[in-house]
């Protein structure tokens, strides 16, 4: 049962065609519903796709979030739409994947303790001993599993992960994960790639960046597919450089890119203001 004027979260999406909102507004009025915020987007394709998310709320107690969300999809059949309800206070756990370069988990933690990053963080992994300390610091349990290029150890990190967290953060985890992990772990996983996207994917982009001469450098939080690199981009952040900059100061700058694409899109992802369709994102 949900608290007195708690705020719920609706997305939703279907094919594009009249009587949507009409429906949707007349389902939460009879309900008894007051919204708070409505965002809607729809594509200009001829069979084009409408997104909503709407956030709204109940001023008696006892609403059943169950029970609407069945009546809600019984309403809204006739334009087959894929529904998603989320508590707006409910906070999810996430999970830290990191190596050796420590600016994103370190941003990620210190986010979160400050109050700007609304999770639980059950734990941190690393396949690297260095950030123990750092980690211990925040009072988080921290997990050092070594890795080869052999043995990547995916069993012993499904275990930690499987049924502990309800989605991934690879805070610049430079190990890929494989088909057989990500169809084993079955949520969400976001990454943190060190290149503007589709631009220099796979090892060293900042070098490929200082080999092209780019004057404009930036990273990409995405999330992770089968395909390496190429999943649903959430956020994207850029920065510019001249020719006088240096392979390292390259690299220096765009960790700031790396840090702040990354937190936007967790927190995007937090607030249940993405939708997913096919390799593309809606983001509210």
């Amino acid at each position: 049962m949900m608290k007195s004027m708690e705020p719920i979260i609706l997305r939703f999406e279907c094919p594009d065609q009249p009587g949507i909102i009409a429906t949707l507004s007349t389902f939460l009025f009879k309900k008894g519903a007051n919204i708070l915020d409505v965002d809607q987007h729809s594509t200009l394709e001829e069979k084009g796709r409408f997104f909503c998310r709407i956030v709204f709320c109940f001023k008696e107690k006892g609403i059943s979030l169950t029970k609407l969300e069945t009546s809600f999809k019984k309403a809204m059949s006739p334009f087959k739409a894929n529904v998603v309800f989320s508590h707006h206070s409910q906070k999810m756990r996430m999970g830290i994947l990191a190596s050796k370069e420590s600016h994103c988990l370190a941003d990620l933690l210190y986010r979160w303790q400050s109050g700007n990053l609304p999770v639980d963080i059950p734990f941190v992994i690393s396949n690297h001993p260095d950030h123990q300390s750092m980690v211990s610091h925040f009072q988080v349990p921290y997990y050092y599993i070594p890795t080869t290029q052999e043995n990547k150890k995916e069993a012993e990190i499904l275990d930690v992960v499987k049924h502990n967290t309800d989605f991934l953060v690879l805070a610049r985890y430079m190990q890929i994960l494989s088909k057989s992990f990500l169809s084993a772990y079955g949520k969400d996983i976001i990454n943190i790639h060190h290149s503007f996207l589709p631009s220099f994917p796979g090892a060293n982009p900042y070098k490929q960046a200082f080999d092209r001469g780019v004057k404009i450098i930036g990273a990409t939080a995405h999330f992770v597919t089968s395909e390496l690199d190429a999943g649903p981009i959430i956020s994207q952040e850029v920065t510019a450089i001249s020719h006088r900059d240096s392979s390292h100061h390259i690299k220096k700058t765009g960790q700031h890119t790396e840090t702040l694409a990354l937190w936007r899109a967790v927190d995007k992802y937090v607030s249940h203001h993405i939708i997913r369709i096919k390799n593309k994102t809606i983001v509210f």
